[in-house]
């Protein structure tokens, strides 16, 4: 690879990174950066799981990719922006930049000078083959015969159990997980209301911000315009899911929320009680609940309670302490009724920002969401009220995997 093609192929990383596609993604935007240094300063060389788990993503010297698979999952949804980024604004640039499956090596091709000069789009290239996967290719395609006959089997017999169990509409469809989940919020005509936090602050950012005390604080000195990051990228993920399924959201910070906007509408809360005071004013969970710890070193600190744990569990889940590098968070999501029969109110809450972006992102995620339907029965014909508590990993400020602890349908 020349000098100038490294430059051009650079370019074209810098461009990606400033589209529209991959705006407000940070988690997906260091992961491209990486694979494209890598790719491009040691092409013969194999992107392995574990090196970008290590050096991306913040996970420890034990990771294991077979009980952890933040990293293909990452993998997966970028190579999604790429493919949306060029069908869309990048639809003349001059390199195409891909993510073979099954690798993390990116391919850079060059389309045909041309072909650009006429100002057409011509179809994207395939993805070359680089020169260390060939070997491994060849005994794949020597092995196909063999199992041709019993994959064609266990297809028939997956087909087969999935009709007899009643499987999502359209299994084909890789949104199905979330048309089910959020069908409460897409049946009707109106779009939901997204309330976020942003909570009562006094202060100046310049010299230092602390939240609202009613005892001692004049409510002429709230600032109510500030939000965290996660519910940021948190509303960005929510609009990305309701446009994979053809609807759209309608945006509101909680200071502006009032009663009547229950009326008529479904509601998601995207942040905890402690930030979100419109809540106060709003059904919530009963077994996961909110609370400020009253005692000991972490006195002061937000928790999410059980009220009802299970022989063994835990009874309270506290995110890592506030003088640590943040690694892990606890989230909660819950779905009460709405106002009326036909609409419901989802919450979204972490105990902090980061706790708050991963409840969001799982359920946005069509992996994550099919886990949460598959512990609800009856969740394909009826969603009905429940509150599952989430465990957020956290490395470097991004969430980079949520998982189910508990889930209890009402």
């Amino acid at each position: 690879m020349s000098r100038a093609d490294s430059h051009q192929f650079s370019q074209q990383i810098d461009r990606i990174m400033k589209s529209h596609s991959l705006r407000g993604s940070e988690s997906l935007g260091r992961l491209l950066q990486y694979c494209a240094k890598q790719s491009l300063e040691h092409p013969d060389e194999l992107l392995k799981e574990y090196q970008i788990a290590r050096e991306v993503y913040g996970r420890s010297a034990d990771f294991d990719p077979q009980n952890d698979s933040c990293v293909r999952v990452q993998a997966k949804r970028l190579r999604v922006k790429l493919g949306e980024y060029y069908a869309t604004e990048g639809a003349a640039d001059p390199v195409v930049v891909t993510i073979p499956k099954g690798s993390y090596h990116l391919v850079f091709e060059t389309r045909p000078a041309e072909a650009l000069a006429e100002g057409v789009n011509p179809p994207l290239p395939s993805p070359t083959i680089p020169r260390i996967w060939r070997f491994g290719f060849i005994a794949v395609v020597t092995c196909l015969f063999v199992s041709l006959v019993l994959v064609g089997s266990l297809l028939w017999g997956h087909k087969q159990a999935a009709a007899s169990t009643g499987a999502l509409r359209d299994p084909a469809n890789a949104t199905a997980p979330l048309a089910e989940f959020w069908r409460p919020f897409i049946a009707q005509n109106e779009e939901p209301w997204v309330i976020f936090s942003n909570a009562a602050f006094v202060g100046r950012p310049e010299t230092g911000m602390r939240y609202f005390n009613p005892q001692q604080d004049s409510k002429s000195t709230i600032y109510d315009h500030y939000t965290g990051v996660g519910e940021v990228l948190a509303v960005h993920s929510l609009d990305d899911a309701f446009s994979s399924l053809g609807r759209h959201i309608r945006v509101k910070r909680g200071s502006l929320f009032s009663l009547d906007d229950i009326r008529d509408t479904n509601l998601i809360f995207i942040g905890s009680p402690s930030e979100n005071l419109s809540l106060v004013d709003i059904p919530t969970s009963h077994d996961f609940v909110f609370e400020r710890v009253n005692s000991g070193a972490r006195k002061g600190d937000l928790a999410i309670v059980d009220k009802h744990p299970k022989t063994g569990a835990a009874s309270s889940y506290l995110a890592t302490p506030s003088n640590a590098p943040m690694t892990e968070d606890y989230a909660t999501v819950t779905l009460v009724p709405g106002a009326s029969p036909r609409h419901m109110v989802l919450i979204l809450a972490g105990t902090t920002t980061f706790g708050t972006q991963g409840a969001v992102e799982f359920v946005s995620q069509p992996e994550s969401v099919k886990k949460m339907l598959q512990a609800m029965p009856g969740a394909d014909t009826d969603m009905k009220p429940f509150e599952a508590l989430l465990h957020v990993k956290v490395a470097r400020g991004v969430p980079v995997d949520t998982e189910l602890v508990s889930l209890r349908q009402r």
